[in-house]
């Protein structure tokens, strides 16, 4: 049975992240740190070669792109923006500290956004709809593999959704420039608009002390939410 893969990434770090702004769709550039580590994880574990590549339009995963897969061009969706964040975008928890709805918010209150923000209807309408449009594309094409650079909660979104084994949101959380192996068959799309988490990227070594530090984070994360 014909297959496509489809690796799925999040961009390296960018500016803002460390302090904990909300920059979904600000377009905060990698910072230096970021592109080191995206270098180093290249040269060091590598990524899935592709022959097309996939990125949202902000200027952090276009960047990344380039760093990871240089002189491939990459086309922009506008669909793989991040969330718009409303009167939060670019601020900080402190900055937020006192508005009134913000830990309510914070907290999961169902049906509560930001003020002025993207719907969650209409932001899982434009990623999920983006998304379902690409995987048509590969399919008409023949384009067995394929790059995403995008944004950690469009992978979340994306993964809750389609992804096999089955794993709500937040057990998706993916640091910068990690992300998964997907396997799409026409047969498992087409019955249930379902694909396959083949594995995590980049691939682990066979030293896990060789890995990045955040990727290493992310791996005791994982070990300790399959014991729960």
């Amino acid at each position: 049975m014909k297959a496509y893969y489809i690796t799925l990434l999040r961009h390296g770090l960018a500016e803002g992240e460390r302090a904990g702004r909300y920059i979904g769709h600000t377009d905060a550039p990698l910072t230096e740190e970021g592109k080191t580590q995206l270098l180093q994880m290249r040269e060091q574990y590598g990524y899935p070669a592709v022959s097309a590549l996939f990125t949202s339009p902000l200027r952090r995963c276009r960047e990344t792109a380039v760093l990871l897969y240089p002189g491939q061009n990459a086309i922009a969706l506008d669909g793989l923006r991040e969330y718009y964040f409303g009167e939060y975008e670019n601020k900080t928890p402190a900055e937020l500290e006192n508005h009134p709805v913000f830990h309510r918010w914070l907290s999961g209150e169902p049906g509560l956004t930001p003020p002025f923000a993207e719907g969650q209807a209409d932001f899982q309408e434009r990623i999920l709809g983006t998304f379902r449009k690409l995987v048509g594309g590969l399919f008409k094409t023949g384009t067995e593999h394929t790059a995403v650079v995008t944004h950690g909660g469009i992978i979340m979104a994306l993964l809750a959704r389609f992804g096999i084994p089955e794993a709500p949101m937040h057990e998706w959380l993916t640091p910068s420039g990690c992300g998964y192996l997907l396997r799409v068959t026409p047969m498992l799309w087409s019955a249930g608009e379902k694909l396959e988490v083949a594995a995590p990227l980049p691939e682990e070594p066979e030293h896990p002390d060789e890995l990045p530090a955040e990727r290493r984070l992310w791996l005791e994360l994982e070990k300790e939410l399959d014991a729960r």
